[in-house]
């Protein structure tokens, strides 16, 4: 695999020589102090240009970066519409493991790229001195934030109204009906809650990464060996131990969040959780 230095030298060596390059941004994680740098890291590299068609009339520019052994377009797909207006943007996974994801922004997008910017982006080139301000990549944006009583309350209503359709799902014998109930909406919540009472026990003054996937750095080893078993998946029964293992850390992370934070614990735990009781037991 290329070294990054190998690589960034020939990203920049590429945008100081095309005059329809005005400005080069680096985004996510190679931007992040707190992320420990590895093999695996993209480069999320941004190029402001003068004319976009004149790039997107042909991929044979590509080739200065690597040999590609697989590209996506999003931005020229059908089946997933895309999502960046007038950007337009390459992900491609080289022969030698390096990955890149470049995105070609109008110029005239400056001011709106970094309005809406998450703070993760450091300014590697700008021809035309178009920055006028300091850009500091920080990771702010993705701290844990405090909740507010509202945010409380409807995380706690989203996650036990949920889990309804999961029962649902495994009394009816319908399986990825459940799964995808328990993953996509009641999971996610949970993660939330546990994420939050992190928070208001250590502050909220850092991230738990993306997904989550640096919250076992703060959970004690039992909640971390539960929360994983909720992934156990691959049958009824499992799929029912994964949802009461996350009713009882869901319990146990937002009752401690109500009390840390003096918000009104809800009384529908206790309904939902007889309700399930109830079907469980009809079916055994």
């Amino acid at each position: 695999m290329r070294s990054e230095q190998e690589m960034m030298h020939i990203l920049m060596d590429f945008a100081n020589k095309d005059s329809r390059i005005r400005l080069v941004t680096l985004e996510g994680s190679r931007t992040n102090q707190n992320i420990q740098s590895d093999i695996f890291q993209d480069y999320d590299i941004s190029y402001f240009v003068t004319d976009i068609d004149s790039f997107k009339e042909n991929d044979q520019w590509l080739q200065v970066f690597g040999n590609r052994i697989m590209m996506q377009k999003p931005e020229d797909m059908e089946l997933f519409p895309p999502e960046l207006g007038n950007w337009f943007s390459y992900i491609m996974l080289f022969d030698d493991g390096t990955k890149l994801d470049l995105t070609l922004i109008p110029i005239t997008e400056v001011d709106h790229y970094f309005i809406n910017s998450d703070g993760l982006v450091e300014v590697l080139l700008d021809k035309d001195t178009l920055i006028k301000h300091e850009v500091v990549a920080t990771d702010r944006q993705y701290w844990i934030k405090r909740p507010t009583a509202r945010e409380f309350d409807d995380c706690c209503n989203e996650f036990w109204m949920v889990s309804i359709y999961v029962v649902k799902g495994l009394a009816r014998k319908e399986i990825l009906f459940a799964i995808d109930h328990l993953n996509e909406i009641a999971r996610p919540n949970l993660l939330r809650m546990m994420a939050w009472k992190i928070g208001s026990e250590q502050g909220y003054t850092f991230s738990v990464g993306k997904n989550y996937k640096f919250i076992n750095r703060y959970l004690p080893n039992e909640d971390w060996e539960k929360l994983l078993l909720t992934y156990s998946e691959d049958g009824y029964q499992k799929m029912w131990n994964a949802l009461l293992s996350c009713y009882e850390l869901f319990r146990k992370y937002s009752k401690a969040v109500s009390e840390n934070l003096g918000y009104a614990y809800p009384d529908y735990d206790k309904a939902i959780t007889n309700y399930t009781d109830h079907v469980y037991r009809s079916l055994t």
